[in-house]
């Protein structure tokens, strides 16, 4: 995976820090750099106005300090206040306190008499405690006045590693963290308190990475546009796989959405598997996609005997029913790709045992959180309940949401960010599924197809923007295609064509 969209948890972001020292990047020079990112940041945003600076008791604390100073050399009236005392401050924090010329005020709201702009390098993404006391009553007034927010690291109380809000935090009007971002800037709630998300290089070499592998990504093209796999000049139909669609027999639309969005993602054939009462809903309403009616389950297992049909898809509009089931673990049987969504989910609810048994080929799995709450175990954040479940299933799991995960068994990780509130529509969970479906059809491995699909589905969301429905979703892939194969091509880039 690409190392310039990992993700660093506290203790990974520690590593590289040490990681660097060892390798002749003094702490001092780490911090002054990051202070002086902090101060930048906030004299791009705003004209000079009183700032009032709130340190903690730790190395966040530190970036403080210095960026209180370059904003003092600035011309900016600038107030510092401690959590703590000085003299109980260590290592780098203490070296750069000590060269701060002014006062330093204690703690409390009263620090924000006249300011018009806070900094916020209370605590950082390594935070282990609920953030109480006078630290909390401070940002709290700070919001109560409506005094902007500039947060160094994390808003202090958001958990870097989570995203949870360990006691109180407030919003910011921006972040400014170093080096990488961290899980807790784009899984929720975090992400919502952070604002705009400045990620600053403070002289942490990439090398770093190496020894840390870091296990989580965000989601991004350069993690699997090279293995996309777009038409060949020599290719057919047939090469592009055919994808299969499980129909309802009440709730044909759902279905519909999933066929269209795997036929226009690139699948050579798509077939709907459509219940024999409801076959002449789902051909009138289909032209370039199949309908295969289907009168029960061995009707449905003959229709897999073709093993062309290399990738299905279960779950949008089937019904909660022992026949999905049924359908279920005919599609797992024949160990091609699968992707199991909606009722396809919550008809193994007090079953998974079953299911995950039945997994023996490519799968995944795309819960949203009440669909995920009836197979798993929600216990802990959002990142280790996903991969817990993709380790415990074998299959990939994206777990839905704004903040949306992607886990698969191995251990990869991948957090996508790109999605719009306007897909909180019905419906465009149904496009995704056709989509991953889709890709699966022509070959993709399970993750990349569920990473490349929440990726261009987000993109797809954001092209339209607002008045959105699932409808409109599939006639935007296209055009999301059409930027990522431009972006993707070196001749074209290197023709200096737009890209």
């Amino acid at each position: 995976m690409n190392d310039d969209y990992a993700l660093l948890t506290p203790q990974e972001m520690a590593a590289a820090d040490q990681a660097a020292m060892l390798a002749g990047h003094a702490g001092t020079t780490l911090m002054e750099n990051a202070g002086a990112a902090v101060a930048r940041a906030v004299r791009a945003r705003w004209a000079p106005r009183p700032v009032a600076v709130l340190c903690g008791p730790g190395n966040n604390g530190g970036d403080g300090f210095v960026a209180a100073r370059y904003l003092a050399a600035a011309g900016w009236p600038v107030t510092v206040a401690l959590l703590g005392t000085v003299q109980a401050l260590k290592g780098d924090a203490a070296h750069h306190a000590a060269l701060w010329p002014g006062d330093v005020l204690p703690l409390s709201p009263s620090v924000l008499e006249g300011a018009a702009l806070v900094i916020d390098a209370i605590f950082g993404a390594g935070l282990a405690r609920p953030v109480d006391g006078l630290a909390a009553a401070t940002l709290q007034a700070a919001q109560e006045r409506g005094l902007p927010v500039c947060a160094v690291d994390t808003p202090s109380g958001v958990d870097g590693g989570t995203g949870a809000v360990r006691g109180t935090a407030v919003p910011a009007a921006c972040t400014v963290t170093f080096f990488r971002k961290k899980p807790g800037h784009l899984l929720l709630p975090g992400r919502a308190l952070c604002g705009e998300l400045i990620v600053a290089d403070i002289g942490i070499p990439p090398s770093v990475l190496e020894t840390i592998q870091p296990r989580v990504h965000e989601n991004a093209p350069a993690d699997w546009l090279r293995r996309f796999p777009w038409p060949r000049l020599d290719g057919h139909k047939y090469a592009r796989g055919h994808a299969v669609v499980m129909g309802g027999d009440v709730m044909t639309g759902a279905a519909r959405l999933s066929a269209l969005a795997a036929a226009r993602i690139g699948a050579g054939l798509v077939t709907v598997a459509a219940p024999t009462p409801a076959w002449t809903v789902y051909a009138a309403a289909l032209t370039s996609i199949m309908v295969q009616p289907v009168a029960d389950e061995a009707a449905f297992q003959e229709l897999l005997t073709d093993s062309r049909k290399n990738a299905i898809a279960i779950g949008p509009g089937a019904g909660i029913s022992d026949l999905t089931r049924a359908h279920v673990q005919a599609a797992l049987a024949t160990r091609r790709a699968v992707v199991l969504d909606a009722d396809a989910l919550t008809a193994f609810t007090d079953k998974s045992g079953t299911l995950f048994h039945a997994i023996r080929g490519p799968c995944v799995l795309t819960p949203h959180e009440g669909e995920f709450g009836r197979l798993f175990d929600r216990a802990g954040d959002k990142l280790a309940s996903a991969l817990r479940a993709a380790q415990r299933s074998s299959a990939v799991v994206l777990l839905k949401g704004a903040d949306t995960v992607i886990a698969a068994p191995d251990g990869r990780v991948a957090i996508n960010a790109n999605a719009p509130p306007d897909l909180a529509t019905g419906g465009s969970g149904d496009v995704l599924t056709g989509m991953i479906t889709g890709l699966l059809a022509q070959g993709m491995e399970a993750f990349d197809a569920a990473c490349a699909a929440a990726w261009i589905h987000g993109a797809a969301a954001t092209a339209h923007g607002p008045g959105l429905i699932a409808e409109d979703l599939p006639a935007l892939i296209p055009g999301v295609l059409r930027g990522l194969k431009e972006a993707g091509d070196p001749e074209r880039n290197a023709r200096g064509r737009p890209v």
